[in-house]
């Protein structure tokens, strides 16, 4: 299993690189930030002296190699905007997104293992169907657009609810809501089809025989065998979920790592940018390896075959 492990950390680091590098690359495409950080009346000189200050004058190349030195230093520049430590902001921004992130897919997945059950108890019945047109439509509404129709009915006409912020447990209604369709959709699905396989089982017909009632066959015996897909998909979807977060944060101002990174994108605070999308690489990388590793754990046919001499 440590080999195993190994080998993904080592296939994984590369895609990692050309992200940072790619970033770091197109941020400064967007032009310099003198233009944004000086008055209009700045003399050149005064825009000569920013660029030299902030190491903008030196060839990309130049600053490339600068910042992956900082980078093994733990050094990732300060803001341009605040003058803060660019890697402490991208660090409180964080367990925003986190927060967010790890309540939409327990939602998820609790929502999901119920009404993929309830669709799965008669299939092609009018439950079946029902939630089958439910879940196929959660999966394909965009996000963005469900996040504006919400603000427009729940916050804008009913009033009920705020459109941006986390002040109180109302403000995390409509992100929640929003980030939810999509992995519900998908789990109900998933669910859906493997409880209909394992209540065609043997064993099923089995515990029927012997008197169990419906609620304890779904739950005690086919449950805890339809339940793993959905649980491995879910950590693919968690991913998508931590990766998806930067529209959702900037409709509804969420306080976020995909918030941060929109206003440094925005501001050409290029040290911000940086740090938001190495922490969040790296977050993604980090996860990616443990799915794998669950993988290798629950499934014998994805470990590493040891070949004995």
């Amino acid at each position: 299993m440590l080999i195993y492990l190994r080998k993904r950390i080592v296939s994984s680091a590369l895609p990692l690189v050309v992200v940072i590098v790619g970033v770091f690359a197109l941020a400064r495409m967007t032009g310099n930030p003198a233009s944004l950080y000086l008055p209009l009346n700045a003399t050149q000189q005064m825009r000569d002296d920013f660029t030299a200050r902030n190491g903008l004058d030196q060839p990309l190349l130049v600053q490339m190699t600068d910042y992956f030195g900082g980078v093994l230093r733990l050094d990732f520049g300060q803001s341009l905007r605040t003058g803060q430590d660019a890697a402490a902001m991208a660090l409180r921004a964080f367990p925003a997104t986190l927060q967010l992130a790890a309540t939409t897919m327990v939602l998820a997945v609790v929502l999901a293992l119920v009404v993929g059950c309830w669709a799965a108890l008669k299939p092609n019945g009018i439950a079946d169907r029902i939630s089958s047109f439910i879940s196929m439509a959660a999966a394909s509404i965009p996000d963005f657009w469900l996040a504006i129709v919400g603000i427009w009915i729940f916050a804008i006409t009913l009033g009920w609810l705020p459109t941006s912020g986390v002040s109180g447990a109302s403000a995390w209604v409509l992100p929640i809501a929003t980030l939810l369709l999509r992995p519900f959709g998908v789990l109900v699905q998933i669910v859906r089809g493997s409880m209909v396989s394992a209540l065609s089982e043997p064993y099923i017909k089995l515990a029927r025989s012997r008197g169990a009632g419906e609620l304890r066959v779904v739950t005690h015996h086919a449950l805890r065998n339809a339940a793993a897909p959905a649980l491995t998909v879910a950590g693919d979807l968690t991913v998508g979920l931590v990766n998806g977060a930067v529209v959702v944060e900037t409709i509804f101002g969420w306080p976020g790592i995909g918030k941060l990174m929109i206003d440094s994108i925005l501001q050409r605070d290029f040290a911000v940018l940086q740090a938001a999308v190495l922490l969040t690489a790296v977050a993604i990388f980090a996860l990616n390896i443990l799915i794998d590793m669950g993988y290798a754990l629950l499934d014998a046919r994805v470990r590493p075959v040891t070949v004995k001499a």
